[in-house]
């Protein structure tokens, strides 16, 4: 499906000023391996590393664009995210831990309603990490640069309890693609975002309406099993006392080309997205960050 979306709606994400230097991410040689179960006792207390997020969306341009003016819909607004990476055994690990003061694990429902279902609203808790794939990396989406970037959605209802994240790739374009949304820029080209889940069989599936009464509530989705390279991220995440602790883990090269390969004495661009009980624009998101492979043997 294809969306065309107004100049108002695009300005918040387009407009910046110059952009800071990246903050690094040090990734080390671990001793051992540690289950990616999100319980980060493993991670010892020392070496995290604080990367602030904010609104997407501001709360001032959001009143001055007519965009949700209370920002209502963004409810992580800003916060501190703390991270740790490493690598053994040929495997990237990352340990991520934020504030958060409920654990929303229930995703869009069907609620029965008189004599039918209808999906409820609920939104569920998500977390993402983004790295450069390709081309002229960016901070924004709504960007007219063009490249690719591998990311990894990890989701508190669909994805956590089979252990396994959403595996993508982002291609933001100003050249057409089949199936990509579409965003016009006032006095500027069309820029083309296309999102594709990596080959294989993913992690969940969502269920159709059911047609007769099963219940008051069912959910909208169900477990699959996971396959391909769409099955490469692990990523399990635990709520514990006002916050979310989780890990991701995944070979440093699976060998595909939909994922970004990392490597010893290198560094790879890359950003985060906390979505508390939101999607789409309602997130915030750090500034782009390094993550730093120069240590790794």
């Amino acid at each position: 499906m294809k969306f065309l979306v107004p100049l108002l709606s695009l300005l918040p994400l387009v407009v910046h000023a110059q952009a800071p230097t990246p903050q690094v991410i040090p990734v080390a040689n671990l001793a051992a391996a540690p289950k990616p179960d999100g319980d980060l006792s493993e991670w010892g207390g020392s070496g995290w590393v604080k990367v602030p997020v904010k609104p997407a969306l501001e709360r001032e341009e959001r009143a001055k664009y007519g965009l949700d003016p209370a920002g209502e819909r963004n409810t992580a607004g800003r916060l501190t995210v703390e991270l740790k990476a490493g690598v053994a055994a040929g495997r990237f690990y990352l340990a991520v831990r934020y504030p958060d003061d409920a654990a929303d694990t229930v995703h869009k429902e069907w609620s029965w309603r008189g004599d039918k279902y209808q999906r409820e609203n609920q939104l569920e808790d998500m977390f993402a990490v983004r790295f450069h794939l390709a081309g002229d990396f960016d901070r924004t989406m709504l960007s007219t640069k063009d490249y690719k970037v591998d990311v990894w959605l990890w989701s508190a209802a669909r994805t956590n309890p089979s252990g396994i994240a959403e595996d993508m790739m982002h291609h933001v374009t100003t050249k057409m693609q089949d199936s990509a949304a579409e965003y016009q820029v006032k006095d500027g080209p069309v820029i083309y975002i296309s999102k594709r889940r990596d080959e294989g069989a993913a992690s969940y599936e969502m269920l159709p309406r059911p047609k007769e009464n099963k219940g008051d509530r069912l959910p909208s989705f169900a477990a699959t099993n996971a396959a391909g390279s769409a099955a490469d991220v692990a990523a399990k995440g635990v709520w514990k006392a006002g916050y979310w602790n989780l890990e991701f883990a995944r070979a440093l090269d699976p060998g595909h080309a939909d994922d970004a390969t990392f490597k010893a004495g290198t560094r790879i661009s890359a950003q985060i997205a906390v979505f508390n009980k939101a999607n789409a624009e309602h997130k915030s998101v750090s500034e782009p960050l390094v993550f730093d492979f120069g240590a790794v043997k």
